[in-house]
């Protein structure tokens, strides 16, 4: 690897948490037919259910969420109720309690409801939903929200994988990213979880943060191994601030260079690695006997809107402001607009305001970058087969990879495309060979792909 070559794959390109991606969904998938896929479903369908909580009591610099700042309570307690509006609607879709697989709570900063508010949309879960015994209940947590009551509360209502957001333990990159967060707190806050039964621990850190080095970010994950969570995700930072208006406020004299980060993502990993971390896709690493660890040596890992994932349910189903969801006949997302969203759940329809129904070709192109994005390696010819298509379909598109294999990032044997560990961050470089949608004028809506 060298400077030169990240600075030329360092181009924007989307993270393929879904293929198509989410700018070309489109209007003309609305509540009509979102109603008429959830009706469609077997009854025999496990669910994977999403909610999106938008709100946050401070801003942080580096968020590409959907959110929204608030100190009160009362908007919150307004978006809940509409909340529950939105499950016992799309419940009555089914005409009966459907067996749930998976839950996730997503944000935002979903650990700012208050203890109450977690008990009743759990109690509103299971009057709708017939929650699976071994289901995952997940949640994502801003540790400065929790105190001993939230954590006793996440226990009680069966919640038992919760993701931490750190990002980094460097008071100066921090700062910096206005997300002040002692790693005394962080500990803090993992001995109340586990305190109250919840083993299952994620920590999320990021790189290419401004003032971050190879070496201040090796003392990050020196505590962060020491805490000893089962996953750590360390994602690269996306600066878009042409779309998230919020991350001017970052200086950008202070971020790091493409080589510079490939430095501290590839130095990260190593030692991850020497902890006994398992890398995991892009950029997920697990202890050998976690679920994702597993999934990814028995080739059943998967990617959707959450990231990696062992979730086994196929149909996933998005609730609240812009959540996305995803069944067997496409992709279907629910207003951002909070007040457009509660709007359309007072007239009692669903509050979907675009997806996209899938075509034969975009679901090969979409298994096809969610094998090279959870498993570096693809079988072409194979692919093409499942889906009933000549062995060559993919050809003109595996042709696009040629400058990828000449600087060795990508690997070319007769249909069969390997991506090297080495070049394991620019995966997504090489999936995108295989968007047939993505155009030079859509990647201003995209993070550079290093």
């Amino acid at each position: 690897m060298t400077p030169e070559i990240a600075l030329k794959y360092a181009e924007p390109v989307p993270r393929y948490t879904s293929y198509p991606t989410a700018p070309h969904f489109h209007s003309a998938v609305g509540a009509e037919i979102a109603a008429d896929w959830l009706t469609s479903l077997p009854p025999a369908e496990k669910l994977s259910l999403y909610f999106h909580i938008p709100f946050c009591h401070s801003l942080c610099w580096f968020c590409g969420c959907h959110t929204k700042i608030t100190r009160r309570h009362a908007p919150v307690e307004r978006y809940l109720s509409t909340l529950r509006d939105e499950i016992a609607l799309v419940a009555a879709q089914f005409g009966g309690r459907r067996e749930v697989a998976h839950i996730h709570l997503g944000g935002g900063s979903p650990s700012l409801l208050q203890p109450d508010d977690l008990r009743r949309l759990a109690e509103m879960l299971h009057r709708h939903f017939l929650i699976a015994g071994n289901a995952e209940f997940a949640i994502e947590i801003d540790p400065r929200t929790i105190d001993d009551e939230r954590a006793a509360a996440l226990a009680e209502i069966g919640v038992n994988r919760v993701s931490l957001g750190v990002q980094d333990f460097n008071p100066a990159v921090q700062r910096a990213v206005n997300r002040e967060q002692p790693l005394s707190l962080t500990a803090r806050v993992i001995g109340l979880l586990r305190g109250h039964g919840i083993e299952r621990l994620n920590l999320d850190l990021m790189y290419g943060l401004p003032l971050q080095t190879v070496g201040g970010l090796a003392q990050t994950l020196e505590h962060a191994i020491d805490l000893a969570p089962d996953r750590i995700a360390l994602f690269g930072y996306a600066h878009v601030p042409w779309l998230k208006k919020h991350q001017k406020l970052i200086d950008e004299a202070l971020l790091p260079s493409p080589w510079q980060r490939w430095c501290q993502a590839r130095s990260a990993a190593r030692q991850l690695a020497a902890a006994g971390y398992v890398p995991i896709g892009l950029d997920h690493f697990a202890r050998p006997n976690d679920p994702l660890a597993r999934a990814a040596a028995e080739g059943t890992l998967r990617r959707n809107f959450q990231g990696y994932t062992a979730d086994p349910a196929r149909a996933l189903i998005g609730f609240g402001a812009s959540a996305i969801g995803s069944l067997a006949e496409g992709y279907l997302q629910n207003h951002a607009d909070a007040n457009a969203y509660a709007a359309a759940l007072a007239a009692g329809r669903l509050p979907i305001v675009r997806g996209l129904r899938l075509t034969r070709d975009d679901r090969l192109r979409a298994a096809v970058i969610e094998r090279l994005m959870c498993a570096l390696t693809v079988d072409l010819e194979a692919m093409c087969r499942s889906y009933d298509l000549p062995s060559n379909y993919l050809d003109a598109a595996t042709a696009r990879l040629d400058n990828l294999a000449s600087d060795g990032l990508v690997e070319v044997d007769g249909r069969r495309v390997v991506v090297p560990d080495h070049a394991r961050l620019f995966v997504r470089n090489v999936a995108a060979c295989y968007d047939a949608y993505l155009q030079p004028s859509e990647q201003l809506r995209h993070a550079r792909g290093v």
